[in-house]
């Protein structure tokens, strides 16, 4: 929830109506947040993004670089619920992944991503064993 509160907070913050999603470690959401005026789009898409990232343990700006056309793993854009675009960030400490989470709503996958980081800099300090 803090985690998730931090990142709504920033977008906000910056003038983006947002939503973001916290899955657990299998991609299971456990905490979702829209703002008032987020498009209907972003509560999917937060939520594939935050689940994308935690299945393929990566951020979804790396992911998105690596499965362009062309790329060995472009396949991966193919699978059913993955969000291979700029906004999901794992969750990690001590090296084994906790979850991640997922932004939606900003005006690009830069912008998503600074807010997701906003709320993993919030939690850091709780997750560090």
């Amino acid at each position: 929830m803090k985690a998730a509160q931090a990142a709504f907070k920033k977008c906000r913050d910056s003038g983006f109506q947002a939503t973001v999603a916290v899955v657990d470690r299998m991609g299971v959401v456990q905490v979702l947040l829209r703002d008032r005026f987020a498009g209907p789009h972003t509560v999917d898409m937060a939520s594939a993004k935050a689940f994308t990232a935690a299945s393929f343990r990566t951020n979804t700006t790396d992911l998105a670089e690596a499965t362009q056309p062309g790329r060995p793993q472009s396949g991966i854009r193919n699978r059913p619920g993955v969000a291979a675009v700029g906004g999901g960030m794992i969750i990690e400490a001590g090296g084994t992944l906790l979850g991640a989470i997922g932004v939606s709503g900003a005006p690009g996958g830069k912008e998503d991503d600074a807010c997701a980081a906003a709320g993993i800099a919030a939690i850091r300090e709780d997750l560090e064993l």
